[in-house]
């Protein structure tokens, strides 16, 4: 049996099996990357894409090399999980959720209650994505991705 892959940044990560990525906020934040991945352990044959990165130590070579990892995963992904959570506005999570929302790719989105551009998340996908639904805590959030993975 085929258990679930782990790919953290910077590693490269070659398709195989159905994917999804963890996007959402990295500096700043709570590690909810970390309780997400482990909501996702029990799936067989799935990759899950983190963006965090063990002792990152920023560095305009290591931003770019950062956002250019992102920008590869998020379009191999087949699934991508955004989750606003607090700490930060999360300004780069943003611009790449208007981006992905224009795409035919599956997103499953969550707000934590007090997130400060919660709103914004809300109405933003109601124009780009209606029926979309925006989950308001991490576990359902992860909850709408593994349905939206099992049809791959």
């Amino acid at each position: 049996m085929i258990s679930v892959r782990y790919i953290e940044a910077p590693a490269a990560y070659e398709k195989s099996g159905p994917a999804v990525f963890l996007a959402g906020g990295i500096s700043n934040c709570p590690d909810w990357q970390a309780e997400a991945a482990a909501l996702l352990s029990d799936r067989d044959d799935l990759t899950v894409i983190n963006p965090r990165r063990a002792g990152f130590s920023f560095s305009e070579q290591t931003a770019v090399e950062q956002i250019t990892w992102e920008y590869a995963q998020l379009r191999q992904a087949d699934v991508i999980l955004f989750w606003f959570t607090v700490g930060s506005v999360q300004p780069i999570t943003l611009y790449e959720l208007g981006v992905h929302a224009t795409r035919e790719v599956p997103l499953a989105v969550g707000t934590d209650p007090a997130y400060p551009r919660r709103l914004d998340v809300e109405v933003q996908l109601s124009l780009a994505r209606p029926g979309l639904t925006i989950h308001r805590s991490l576990a359902a959030t992860v909850a709408a991705a593994s349905e939206l993975l099992s049809g791959f």
